[in-house]
């Protein structure tokens, strides 16, 4: 169609997540097999790639938009503009889950978090006590510097001993099919408590100028 030279792609086709180091297409597709195209990028300089007339330019390109552009009987044309994200990820999924404290007194707020390692795009789902209820809070900080870690926050305010049990954290990858769950017990007490066992009579003597030791075990 020399009217549309570019076969007219989908949203979802312009915007491209790699992972680092993968190839990647770029999906800019003629309608005529022996029409020559250019790959651009940014700054307008031509990008040298393989061409696929069913698959668009293939190859290993650094994060950016890039245009394709063909000549159809003497007029130029350009195609829709590609994104391509670089990803951070690895084949491992490196997770760590952290409490500051596994014993809390009703009314308390129990925080528990879960670090993903390496990997800039997981998804990763809880399971807790008050998930039914939607008790909890998700707070997600994308750590860049000094190195990639996605922390997830669990935040349930106003505890109570029904919050008792199990925090589990499972992380998917989200292009291999690799998860890995970590897991915290969490107890929640009515209220607080503590145990005295003196060693000593409920009735002591002593004399005049001596010393003694009054001991106490507390739990």
């Amino acid at each position: 169609d020399p009217d549309m030279p570019f076969v007219p792609s989908i949203p979802e086709d312009q915007f491209i997540l790699v992972e680092e180091g993968d190839p990647t297409v770029i999906p800019c597709r003629t309608s005529d097999p022996d029409a020559q195209v250019t790959l651009i990028n940014s700054l307008d300089k031509a990008v040298y790639a393989l061409y696929d007339t069913k698959q668009g330019f293939i190859g290993n390109f650094p994060a950016g938009s890039y245009t394709c552009k063909t000549m159809a009987q003497g007029v130029e044309f350009k195609s829709e503009e590609f994104l391509v994200y670089i990803i951070r990820a690895t084949s491992q999924l490196p997770v760590e889950i952290e409490a500051l404290k596994t014993v809390y007194k009703t009314g308390e707020t129990i925080v528990v978090t879960c670090v993903v390692f390496d990997n800039e795009v997981v998804n990763l789902q809880w399971n807790y006590p008050g998930k039914v209820k939607e008790k909890g809070l998700i707070k997600l900080d994308d750590i860049k510097v000094p190195s990639q870690k996605l922390v997830y926050t669990l935040t349930i305010p106003e505890a109570s001993v029904k919050d008792t049990g199990d925090y589990e954290c499972t992380a998917r990858h989200a292009t291999k099919e690799v998860k890995e769950n970590k897991k915290v017990v969490i107890t929640v007490h009515d209220k607080g408590f503590v145990h005295l066992e003196p060693q000593f009579s409920p009735l002591e003597a002593v004399n005049l100028h001596e010393v003694k030791n009054f001991v106490v075990d507390v739990q």
